[in-house]
């Protein structure tokens, strides 16, 4: 059973940074891809960065290309969300993601809150 641990999460000034992690037990990055998505207060979960398995491939939502980095630590079986230049259009709960087995799959979810 594939479980993901967020973390990272925080309150941070616009202009700020942070770094999300995802903790990923029960399978091996390098073979399934893994997702980000946050969902803002009274909005749906929407898509924001995804890593391929195979290859490692990143892909952003438009609103945080040039922002925001998806990468990845194998031998740790982590992947990270660097953040940078944070908006207060990014608050949002955090969420890791993988589809396995026609599933999805989900971590806990972690606050981002971007105010001064």
């Amino acid at each position: 059973q594939p479980q993901l641990v967020d973390s990272g999460g925080g309150l941070v000034q616009p202009g700020g940074s942070l770094r999300l992690s995802c903790a990923v037990s029960g399978f091996n990055i390098s073979n399934y891809l893994v997702r980000w998505y946050r969902q803002a207060p009274g909005k749906e979960r929407d898509l924001v960065a995804t890593i391929t398995g195979t290859g490692g491939s990143t892909y952003y939502r438009d609103s945080v290309k040039g922002r925001f980095t998806i990468s990845r630590d194998v031998p740790k079986n982590t992947v990270y969300l660097q953040m940078n230049s944070l908006k207060p259009e990014d608050t949002a709960v955090y969420y890791c993601n993988t589809l396995m087995y026609g599933r999805h799959f989900w971590g806990q979810g972690t606050q981002v809150t971007v105010s001064s």
